[in-house]
């Protein structure tokens, strides 16, 4: 298995990284570069991967921090109410009554749920708030306008 890479995903479904199909591979600079799939498999908490051109240790070594991306059609159609991390990044987060709290700037999976981080960098003070991605306080999520209401609970307003 020379050249195997060793995956992390944040994508539920193996399914996506079908044999045949493109990836997008960007390095720490910026650089990307397409690779096609030669096979992939659960492994540990990731997935051990096969991609094409990609035949000794030396090369694999290369990719060593490169984030991988898929085309957004070959990701499932969702549930109404769920979301996509990269749908949810960046968006605009407010209160009920109206206050900016941020921006969401990555989301930490728990074992019961997601905890969004938004982080807030007006008037040049940087704060941050960890929200609890539950629908007791999750209120409103609106892709069009770039926002996300909640309602804070004790302890976090």
């Amino acid at each position: 298995m020379n050249g195997t890479s060793k995956v992390y995903s944040y994508a539920e479904s193996l399914s996506v990284f079908s044999p045949g199909s493109d990836i997008l591979l960007r390095d720490s600079d910026g650089l990307e570069k397409t690779c096609r799939i030669e096979w992939a498999k659960p492994h540990s908490r990731g997935i051990l991967m096969a991609l094409k051109d990609v035949c000794d240790r030396e090369q694999a070594q290369k990719l060593i921090g490169c984030e991988l991306y898929i085309d957004r059609t070959r990701l499932p159609e969702l549930d109404d109410g769920t979301y996509y991390w990269t749908d949810l990044i960046g968006l605009s987060v407010f209160t009920i009554t109206g206050d900016c709290l941020g921006r969401i700037e990555s989301i930490i999976p728990t074992g019961s749920n997601d905890v969004y981080v938004v982080k807030n960098t007006a008037d040049g003070k940087a704060s941050e708030v960890l929200i609890p991605a539950l629908e007791s306080v999750v209120i409103e999520i609106d892709l069009e306008q770039q926002i996300m209401r909640v309602d804070l609970p004790e302890g976090l307003q």
